[in-house]
């Protein structure tokens, strides 16, 4: 289980515009989740340029990690130059990472898949809170990172001087 920074993000508002509380993890263990991940398995990734997770993608094979777009609706189209998968289990490697881009409503079964995978950290982009099914994660041993994104956590880690270049 990743150590909890004290304070709460404001980042996510569900449908009712309540925002939930979410516990942040602390920027080393953040950093540390960066560091140790090499290969990611990208939920949701779109194939539209003004979708979040084209651009996500797009740094993130730019950062030098292998990334696995994952989306149903696009597998075995070509994005960015990778091969979309159907789901976590047809991804032909080990995945350290699976980042989601889904409506929270789908992370217990994400969660699931993600366990079978063998996966061993899940992280849920800006506005995907789902507290149960993270502790459910976090009891079979994945280490989470919820409500917040790579694409801006990796340029603000290494300017604080947190996270290599």
């Amino acid at each position: 289980m990743l150590k909890r920074a004290r304070g709460l993000s404001s980042r996510s508002a569900n449908p009712s515009g309540v925002k939930p509380e979410v516990p942040l993890v602390a920027d080393d263990a953040v950093a540390r989740v960066l560091s140790e991940t090499r290969s990611i398995a990208l939920l949701g990734a779109s194939p539209r340029l003004e979708r979040a997770s084209y651009r996500v993608l797009h740094f993130l094979l730019d950062q030098g990690y292998d990334v696995f777009p994952v989306n149903p609706n696009h597998a075995g189209e070509r994005l960015q130059g990778r091969t979309v998968h159907a789901a976590l289990s047809d991804i032909p490697a080990p995945i350290d990472m699976v980042d989601v881009f889904r409506q929270p409503k789908f992370l217990p079964g994400i969660v699931s898949e993600s366990i079978g995978i063998g996966a061993r950290f899940l992280w849920t982009q800006l506005g995907v809170v789902h507290h149960e099914a993270v502790a459910a994660a976090e009891r079979a041993g994945l280490e989470v990172v919820m409500d917040r994104c790579p694409a801006i956590e990796i340029p603000r880690l290494r300017a604080a001087g947190l996270l290599a270049a």
